[in-house]
């Protein structure tokens, strides 16, 4: 199956929280699903690390290991979607219909996108953010919470 991970998603395969471990399973290579990822993500994963590496709940060497981590696996794991004007259009559409920050509208345009793209194989939303999740149940998008799992 083809999975469209959103950054509250992402940052779940790499900090243990709520919704970890269903996203480990969902990820694992023996699970065998295709990960697709906006190509903006890397920002908002490395703004949540820091983030927390600046509230004192990791040390500098673990956020920067985790970097290294995530950074390999978006160079090889992930199908990257990039950032189109296109995507940009569509996001500032969804801006106008929904509560969204400027960030959620990209992503869930840029699942848009993919699920173009994909054909017959349309992907999954995958997200913690509830907003965000009832944009794209509007527009009916299968979507898997891994904090409702």
């Amino acid at each position: 199956m083809l999975y469209y991970l959103d950054s509250s998603a992402l940052v779940k395969l790499y900090i243990r929280e709520a919704g970890t471990d269903p996203m480990l399973a969902l990820a694992g290579r023996k699970a065998g699903h295709q990960l697709v990822v906006l190509a903006l993500a890397q920002v908002e994963v490395r703004s949540a690390f820091r983030k927390r590496q600046r509230a004192g709940e990791m040390g500098q060497q673990l956020a920067d290991e985790l970097l290294t981590t995530f950074h390999r696996h978006f160079e090889t794991r992930f199908l990257k979607q990039v950032i189109t004007d296109s995507i940009l259009d569509v996001a500032c559409e969804l801006l106008d219909r929904h509560g969204l920050t400027s960030f959620d509208a990209v992503q869930l345009a840029g699942y848009f996108s993919v699920k173009t793209s994909a054909g017959t194989n349309v992907p999954v939303f995958v997200s913690s953010d509830r907003e965000l999740l009832a944009a794209a149940e509007a527009h009916r998008v299968p979507i898997f919470d891994p904090c409702s799992a």
